[in-house]
């Protein structure tokens, strides 16, 4: 008996990607070193490519090649660090009691209540009497010198190691990497104060007389005063994760779903693809998903930041986390899980947050020598006062400066605005898919626009169809279904408005072979055996195809604002016909803003150049580049580059190059894929007016950076010279450590305070502000 052998059907080899990148959870760092310190541990890894650690977002964003290193030891080397890998959980929506970063600041909140209550003997028995004469005498009638040191020993020992044993066990670890980071300087400042005094405490014979000060109020009082700011300053960066939290509390924590004709509340982790659910009037959609049936308003403005509600009806696609309006919806869910467009948002701008623009350069370069420096300081003010005057002195002034020169508030001053900046972008519907194109934003002289579906509606309709030479025996009716079946294969909006119009006419569409979509040019394909091309007159060029018997017609069409789409059949024109696109309401406004803010904008497009310019005219664009294919929009970009930095703006796969190629690449959420994908920032409302607000949010938050940086730096070279006792030779002025650790911990708090300001910004209005 014959056999028959078939061959297994191969799927195609799997080729893994040639580089990943993953956005890793780091606990326990405390300033700008600690950031600096692991991106240097993860870059010494074979394979890695790109890492960006941020203070701010307490993250760790970084780019492998996975064929040489996996992400388990990514985190096996931040641990060997002496950090914590964390789970994100600024991006988990669920119990805040599984919350590390609050847990975190809960045990600093413990922390430092019992050093404040710790150290608060110390302070009121050594530091009152110096402000109220007579009190010292007084104090000492009740407890006695000697019991008193012992007490202020025991006191201080307990701070010391027990609150204040975190900086003993992150600072040895640093300075043992021989990378030095502010819990460091505050292990060194306080351990010398402490030390000191014990060692006076222990043995005050072995002291020169005079010399037998006690400090331990000093030690106390700074681990106190450093971990409330540490503290507050934990407080006030959950306060910069409000707008993501906002985002994953728009989802349901259950949905209500239809199995076996019966209905049933469920966790939204429970629904699947297929699923039916029912939304009621004024409940927020659970899941990404297509309406089965019903109708009603959908408020999409979290999402999209476009106020008026959509109308949603059978077919139409509906998003998680919007708002149902009065009427009843039942959808079948699509995208469930991390799959919604809801999880891609959240996970788009918290990957965007944890990437540095380039100013952050230069703060992470200052910071990489700052705590050596400042070391060298501490050690030149110690000597230089031991030996000019004493001991006591040189010894305040050494840990004053050991305290006062941490450099947390330069490493907040960056990623902190970065990260109130992207979570209010995100609240208007702008999402920033790299983090330098904020800075880039700001410097943006030329904004290009594409047309179609940019600056009009792109929802052309078919408002004439012409015949130029039809063969006999096919009817206009005919031609239009050839043309419908195949357009209905391309995602252009003109190609919709063919099958629209053949739809609405009652057109056979017949089956087509050898389809091929040329951007740029149009479509080409067979239908019943006949080789049919519908597009541009570009095309047609190129099939040698003459255009002469058309061109009064297609001027004319034109010039009233249509755009003119060439059909042949066998190399042989056979009609043309015309479709008109709206220009959007806003798009006029959009471009008086963008000029009120000192920008140029001009328009590149595919479309016929009379065409081009009746809606250049319509909405105030003098400068027009028609007829451009998709390199030829890269090139025009490349060419307003020599004026300065410029943003495209599109939607559709020919305006992929063009987006590449700009110094910013903005897409419209509704436009295509490949369009969104090649961007650096995407508007999902689809509004030309987002771009001005994107420019204003940029300008303010390079702004807010600058400030953030000045402060900073400005608070470290002020201060730094009066805590090693410059003033102390003319004013008679010096830097208490106290004083010291609470100014550090107020510097990083000013920052955070200011970067949270950009939270009430608002878009700029017709003067450019």
């Amino acid at each position: 008996m014959p056999t028959t052998l078939v061959a297994p059907v191969s799927s195609p080899p799997v080729v893994p990607p040639s580089e990943v990148t993953e956005v890793i959870g780091v606990g326990g760092m405390t300033c700008a070193a600690c950031a600096g310190r692991i991106e240097r541990v993860l870059r010494r890894i074979d394979g890695v490519k790109r890492v960006a650690v941020s203070l701010a977002t307490e993250q760790a964003v970084v780019t492998f090649r996975p064929e040489t290193t996996t992400l388990e030891a990514l985190r096996a080397a931040i641990a060997n660090a002496g950090y914590e890998v964390v789970p994100l959980a600024t991006v988990a929506a669920d119990g805040a009691a599984s919350d590390p970063v609050l847990r975190e600041r809960q045990s600093l909140g413990r922390q430092a209540l019992v050093a404040g209550l710790l150290a608060f003997p110390l302070v009121v028995f050594e530091m009152v009497p110096m402000l109220i004469p007579g009190l010292h005498h007084g104090l000492r009638q009740v407890v006695d010198e000697a019991v008193w040191r012992w007490m202020s020993f025991v006191l201080a020992t307990l701070t010391q190691f027990g609150p204040g044993w975190r900086f003993y066990r992150k600072g040895w670890a640093a300075a043992r990497a021989w990378s030095p980071d502010m819990n460091s300087l505050v292990m060194l400042g306080t351990t010398a104060a402490y030390g000191y005094s014990t060692a006076v405490t222990w043995f005050p014979t072995a002291f020169p007389a005079g010399t037998t000060h006690l400090y331990y109020e000093a030690s106390a009082t700074v681990i106190a005063l450093v971990l409330l700011g540490k503290y507050f300053e934990a407080r006030a960066k959950g306060q910069t994760s409000q707008a993501l939290r906002q985002l994953l509390d728009l989802q349901p924590k259950t949905a209500r779903i239809v199995r076996h004709a019966q209905t049933f509340d469920v966790p939204i982790a429970a629904i699947r693809p297929g699923d039916q659910v029912l939304v009621r009037p004024g409940e927020r959609i659970p899941v990404d998903g297509r309406v089965v049936e019903g109708a009603s308003f959908v408020d999409e403005s979290m999402l999209t930041g476009e106020p008026l509600p959509v109308t949603k009806s059978v077919g139409d696609e509906v998003i998680g986390g919007t708002v149902n309006g009065q009427g009843s919806l039942t959808l079948q869910a699509e995208r469930v899980g991390g799959e919604t467009v809801l999880q891609g948002i959240v996970r788009m701008v918290h990957a965007a947050q944890g990437v540095k623009p380039p100013i952050q350069d230069v703060a992470d370069r200052v910071v990489s020598w700052f705590v050596p420096v400042v070391l060298v300081v501490a050690g030149l003010t110690f000597g230089g006062w031991l030996w000019l005057v004493s001991l006591d002195l040189a010894l305040v002034n050494a840990v004053a400066v050991l305290i006062i020169a941490c450099p947390c508030a330069m490493g907040l001053a960056t990623p902190t605005s970065i990260l109130v900046s992207a979570g209010k972008a995100a609240q208007l519907g702008m999402l920033f898919r790299t983090g330098s194109a904020l800075q880039t934003l700001e410097a943006v002289r030329v904004v290009v626009f594409d047309k179609t579906g940019t600056l009009t509606l792109g929802r052309p309709v078919v408002t004439d169809l012409l015949p130029v030479a039809l063969p006999p025996g096919l009817s206009e009716t005919a031609l239009l279904g050839w043309v419908a079946a195949v357009e209905r294969r391309s995602e252009h909006p003109i190609a919709q408005a063919m099958v629209a119009a053949a739809e609405a006419c009652g057109a056979t569409l017949p089956e087509v072979d050898d389809f091929r979509a040329l951007p740029g040019y149009g479509v080409t394909a067979t239908v019943a055996g006949q080789a049919l091309a519908v597009g541009t007159a570009r095309l047609m060029a190129s099939l040698d195809i003459a255009l002469g018997p058309a061109t009064a017609t297609v001027e004319a069409l034109a010039r009233a604002g249509k755009t003119p789409i060439y059909i042949a059949l066998d190399r042989k024109l056979v009609a043309v016909a015309a479709v008109a696109d709206a220009v959007k309401p806003t798009a006029a406004a959009a471009v008086a803003r963008l000029r009120a803010q000192g920008v140029e904008v001009a328009m590149v497009t595919g479309d016929h150049r009379d065409t081009a310019q009746s809606v250049a005219d319509a909405v105030g664009i003098t400068e027009v580049i028609a007829e451009a294919r998709p390199t030829d929009k890269a090139e025009a970009v490349r060419a307003f580059q020599s004026r300065g930095r410029v943003a495209f703006v599109g939607d559709g796969i020919n305006d992929a190059p063009a987006l590449a190629v700009a110094d910013v690449g903005i897409a419209l959420g509704a436009g295509a894929d490949i369009a969104i994908e090649t961007a650096d920032v995407v508007l999902m409302a689809g509004d030309p007016a987002g771009v001005s607000k994107l420019i204003g949010l940029a300008r303010a938050t390079m702004r807010n950076i600058r400030q953030n940086l000045f402060w900073a730096f400005a608070y470290n070279v002020a201060l730094i010279p009066v805590a090693a006792g410059a003033l102390y030779p003319v004013f008679g002025v010096l830097l208490s450590p106290m004083v010291a650790g609470a100014a550090m911990g107020l510097s990083s708090l000013f920052v955070l305070a200011n970067a949270l300001r950009l939270r009430q910004w608002r878009p700029p209005v017709a003067d450019g502000r």
